[in-house]
């Protein structure tokens, strides 16, 4: 992630004082109630109109998310970017193309 990014999500927070809230239980709290919202926004609806319809909602909620994941990561001092490569490396290890390809099964069903 950009660090000018990470910098300006962190001084929002830092120029509100909100460290102080910002722990790691709540954080995650956070983080499921904004996805939450994201899948609200689908609850009985069809994906497509959704998508064409809410798409401003869709962006505003994918970023609560990223932000809260941002300070969440802050707080525990961890490299997002880092953490995000070696997940990858670990999906593909468990998802390789040959048996993957085109196939929606969990990993231990391939």
């Amino acid at each position: 992630m950009d660090k000018k990014l990470i910098e300006k999500i962190i001084n929002f927070r830092d120029d509100r004082n909100w460290s102080q809230f910002h722990n790691p239980k709540d954080l995650a709290i956070s983080i499921s109630l904004e996805a939450a919202e994201l899948l609200e926004l689908f609850q009985w609806n069809n994906s497509d109109e959704v998508v064409e319809n809410n798409y401003q909602e869709l962006q505003d909620e994918l970023a609560d998310i990223l932000i809260y994941c941002t300070l969440m990561a802050d707080k525990l001092d961890i490299n997002l970017d880092e953490a995000v490569k070696k997940k990858l490396e670990k999906n593909e290890k468990k998802y390789p193309v040959e048996k993957s390809y085109n196939s929606k099964e969990k990993y231990d069903q391939l």
